[in-house]
């Protein structure tokens, strides 16, 4: 159920009325005609562009168009008043028993309410975290991982069929880079003194991995020659990386469906698949890139390669996929990962990037333009950069990581339900400055606390009224007499509630679940505002002890708070506190 949704039913009713009596010209297009909620609260509940988008196209003034629908409008039982603002907004106001109504399903539909068919069943993938197999998770891969995770749930409860996936960047230079710094702690674990050269990952979390390769393989590789050692080595240290990359991802709730094994695309002919396919195109070719201007990409060569004709799907240049000594370069398999992707059947793919990857994005949309025929979109969104700060400076580097703070740091620190809700607290192409202190502090200044404490307060409400004798049950308080709840106060609550529904359809399209969090805060902001003014109206208190008539229907005002908190938190993974 979406309040705004039937509104707009009720606008654009109203205008095909209005153009069968011959007020507007026929042939006119509705799809950009909107109901949302006015900049200004005080101008109404709801307004409508309808006149100012109507106008040009039907020759004729806004403001003559609004009048005529307000007078459509101001018919229907549920509108108090249609006014004309300005050139021709109209903005609405709506009767207390439409707000009041909202509750009444809330408490019925429970979780349901606010779920959508936006997706209607659409197959989506969303590919995040994919950090390289040689450590542990750092803050940075947090916020990915937090941002991708509640994403992937927002396109959940908007009617999409969700694959979370994780891309392991298991093909590359890096995984060598691991296997020789994780047979320096194997020779380690054998009683040797060993120097960690440059470029090798020092971090004590591989001492772990030396000691169970010296349980695993004994001293068989004690002064062999790296060719001898190398893929074993290799393949052993990349799934323990893997297996503690799981552990960190289970400290935060997160389950992927997939891990997609970068090394299964090199010798299985899966590249070269992906490239034919490009080539039967037209869009594969042999030439010599023009230096670039500035700083020169790793990529460019100044001989002849074998090139992606990426400009012709929105890149600033092609792109090279061979190098002229025949070795593939990074974006082949990049190419061939989301080849496969397209040939699963997904409608829609959404990358999650760190921050370092933003000059990847033309490049990585115009080839799955090209592999589609344009045919399946992709979003791929940036998480900008995260810094620590404790005690009022920024949270040192862990011992045990070696270079960098460490997803675990974070979540000890904080917890997992915290790390969560705060992170997503920004949008994602905005850096983010995580005090730690404050993360835990019990105020308005905290949106964590402060939303947790408003589901807390609801529960604790509830839990008295039952035990005064009370029914508190859903079905109860659906069926309560809402008509009492009449203050402004209340109904502002209630508005907020009937927005939730809307704000899940714009977070879903959007692929923004900030949006759910900053809802979230709003809405506890409201229900705490009530909560106090009922000490000193007694009539606004959750139980009214002169009336079980009021009782009832402020309970279900509670209630109702409470059932789309839940269902928000639920989004972006957080677990509901009932009490604190």
């Amino acid at each position: 159920m979406n309040l705004f949704t039937d509104i707009r039913t009720l606008v654009i009713d109203s205008l095909a009325a209005m153009t069968a009596e011959g007020t507007l010209p026929e042939g006119l297009d509705f799809a950009n005609v909107a109901v949302e909620p006015p900049r200004d609260a005080a101008h109404g509940d709801m307004a409508t562009n309808a006149a100012m988008v109507l106008a040009k196209p039907a020759k004729m003034k806004p403001r003559d168009i609004a009048e005529a629908l307000a007078a459509k409008l101001g018919a229907d039982t549920r509108v108090a008043s249609a006014e004309v603002a300005g050139p021709g907004f109209l903005n609405l106001r709506l009767e207390a028993s439409v707000w009041q109504e909202v509750l009444g399903k809330v408490l019925k539909g429970g979780e349901a309410y606010g779920r959508s068919d936006l997706g209607q069943g659409k197959k989506v993938n969303v590919e995040y975290v994919s950090a390289n197999p040689t450590g542990p998770l750092h803050v940075g891969h947090t916020r990915g991982a937090v941002f991708g995770d509640a994403l992937a749930s927002l396109l959940d409860y908007a009617g999409y069929e969700v694959t979370r996936e994780y891309y392991i960047n298991d093909g590359g230079a890096q995984v060598d880079v691991l296997a020789r710094s994780a047979y320096l702690r194997y020779l380690e674990a054998h009683g040797q003194t060993v120097e960690f050269p440059d470029g090798t990952y020092p971090g004590e979390y591989l001492k772990d991995v030396g000691a169970a390769l010296k349980d695993k393989y004994g001293a068989q590789f004690i002064d062999q020659p790296e060719e001898i050692w190398l893929e074993e080595i290799r393949n052993a240290a990349t799934e323990m990386m893997m297996d503690l990359i799981r552990g960190d991802l289970a400290l935060l709730g997160i389950k992927m469906d997939v891990f997609y094994s970068e090394k299964s695309l090199y010798g299985t002919g899966r590249i070269e698949t992906a490239l034919e396919s490009l080539d039967a195109k037209g869009l594969i070719y042999e030439g010599v890139l023009e230096p670039p201007k500035g700083k020169k990409p790793d990529d460019w060569e100044p001989r002849e390669q074998t090139l992606f004709k990426s400009t012709e799907h929105g890149d600033d240049v092609d792109r090279p996929v061979k190098k002229s000594d025949g070795a593939w370069t990074y974006f082949a398999p990049d190419i061939a990962y989301h080849y496969d992707k397209v040939s699963r059947g997904f409608d829609m793919l959404i990358d999650i990037f760190g921050a370092d990857h933003g000059g990847y994005v033309k490049r990585m949309k115009a080839a799955v333009s090209a592999l589609s025929d344009g045919q399946v979109p992709l979003d791929i969104k940036l998480c900008q950069l995260v810094k620590l700060f404790k005690d009022g400076q920024e949270f040192k580097m862990s011992k045990r990581a070696g270079t960098f703070v460490t997803l675990r740091d974070v979540v000890e620190a904080v917890g997992a339900d915290v790390t969560r809700f705060m992170l997503l607290t920004r949008k994602n192409d905005q850096g983010f400055d995580f005090d730690l202190d404050k993360a835990l502090e019990q105020s308005k200044d905290n949106p964590v606390f402060y939303v947790q404490y408003a589901n807390a307060r609801i529960h604790s409400t509830l839990r008295k009224a039952s035990e005064a004798g009370i029914a508190t049950d859903d079905a109860t308080l659906a069926s309560a007499d809402l008509s009492t709840l009449a203050h402004d106060a209340q109904l502002s609550v209630a508005r907020k509630i009937a927005e939730w529904p809307r704000q899940v359809e714009i977070a879903a399209r959007t692929n923004e679940p900030h949006r759910i969090a900053f809802f979230l805060y709003d809405l506890a902001s409201d229900l705490h505002g009530l909560y106090h003014l009922g000490k000193s109206e007694m009539s606004l208190r959750f139980v009214n002890e002169s009336s079980q008539t009021a009782t009832h229907a402020n309970l279900a005002l509670a209630r109702s708070v409470s059932i789309v908190i839940s269902a928000g938190l639920g989004i972006l993974g957080v677990k509901p506190a009932q009490e604190m």
